[in-house]
């Protein structure tokens, strides 16, 4: 087969830092990188949301001895404002003849036709996933065991545990809530197991992740015998959506009321299926506040120099901690805790962090591996409702 000849745009590179080597397939093709590519690539290195991918392409490009840059000289002399003229003018002057643009810009497709220059899509797209993605809490039949994960055998999810192997052919059914999919099923099996003190869950939205685990607290701290937990503790990350909402009058629980209302009708609804009548204050009352002497929530900055033991932690949203946030919450941890760790690193709200950058993907990176952590996710067809269910099948 002949060589062929790739120009990647930015935006290629971005998509897949991996792109290189799949359109190289080996040492058959031959690479291509504009200078003003580079240039483009240092303005978005600093972006949050995509400069940990930046990253990863500029180290794709220095690993890769055999890629060819096109030299400054000429890219230097030009003055356009617009960056693709720029990258077709370096294509006509630098490329050989055979040269094809891979672009997924149509845009910059039209104006490469314009000038003769052959230009195709990149077909193979892999977006970047995060660590906490990738780990799915399975492992294949050709990789060595992770302590406490799954994996398939004859059709059964058999978990590798603190007590050894286990195949999981039962269903949970705690505080009156029965899991909706396996993988539901063996989140629960995460949450309960002795022996693991801290489980990240990772999920897109809909997945029952927070009712999920709130079920597991009151269980863990309400019903089960012989256990340490005395407490709820759900701390939670204050980033708000869109406009700022201002000054909030009240104590912790009024002013974290606009960002915790989901938490209080999750659990409502757990307390209508079965009784939950100790962690309110007034549970035949309309206002269902909070006993919190039994269930406490706290925003990020008031658990520092707080020592929490005996007690159930479920830290929500916590894609939206950076690394030092973690830290600190995750060192305040003393006996007798159970820590659950929810998140979805495609769901960033934190102008300062990025899907790689983020208190959950860090949690997964450091601590896969050791025998009392367990990772997860969390997927299936079945999820919050019919409309739900729709939005995360179209990739909306």
């Amino acid at each position: 087969m002949a060589q062929k000849h790739f120009v990647l745009d930015t935006n290629v590179l971005i998509e897949n830092p991996k792109c290189i080597t799949a359109l190289r397939n080996g040492q058959e093709n031959q690479i291509y990188i504009p200078y003003t590519v580079l240039t483009e690539l240092d303005g978005l290195k600093k972006d949050p949301r995509i400069g940990h991918i930046v990253s990863q392409a500029v180290q794709a490009i220095l690993r890769d001895e055999l890629v060819t840059i096109f030299p400054p000289d000429f890219a230097l002399t030009l003055t356009d404002d617009v960056m693709d003229d720029r990258i077709l003018k370096e294509i006509l002057h630098m490329g050989p003849i055979e040269a094809t643009l891979i672009t997924n810009d149509r845009i910059l497709q039209l104006k490469a036709k314009c000038f003769g220059i052959p230009s195709e899509e990149y077909r193979d797209s892999d977006p970047f996933r995060s660590e906490s993605q990738r780990y799915t809490g399975f492992v294949e039949d050709d990789e060595d065991l992770v302590p406490n994960c799954f994996r398939w055998e004859s059709g059964t999810p058999v978990f590798h545990g603190p007590e050894g192997p286990k195949a999981i052919a039962y269903t949970h059914e705690i505080w009156g809530v029965r899991p909706r999919s396996v993988y539901q099923n063996l989140a629960l099996e995460l949450m309960l197991a002795e022996g693991i003190d801290l489980v990240s869950i990772q999920s897109e939205a809909g997945y029952g992740k927070t009712f999920l685990s709130l079920a597991a607290a009151l269980y863990l701290t309400l019903e089960r015998k012989d256990n340490p937990f005395r407490k709820i503790y759900l701390v939670k990350p204050v980033v708000e959506i869109g406009a700022k909402m201002g000054y909030l009058p009240g104590d912790i629980e009024e002013k974290m009321l606009p960002y915790i209302k989901y938490i209080q009708d999750l659990l409502v609804k757990l307390h209508d299926i079965r009784p939950a009548n100790r962690i309110f204050l007034n549970p035949e009352g309309d206002s269902f506040r909070l006993n919190p002497k039994k269930f406490e929530i706290q925003p990020v900055a008031f658990i520092r120099g707080m020592n929490i033991e005996n007690a159930v932690v479920i830290v929500d949203e916590m894609q939206n901690l950076s690394r030092g946030e973690t830290r600190a919450l995750l060192t305040r941890m003393g006996e007798g805790v159970k820590c659950i760790c929810l998140g979805d690193t495609r769901q960033v709200d934190n102008p300062y962090l990025n899907e790689s950058n983020n208190g959950l993907n860090w949690t997964v990176k450091k601590l896969k591996g050791f025998k009392n952590y367990a990772h997860m996710v969390l997927k299936g067809d079945r999820s919050r409702g019919p409309i739900t269910d729709i939005v995360l099948k179209s990739k909306l």
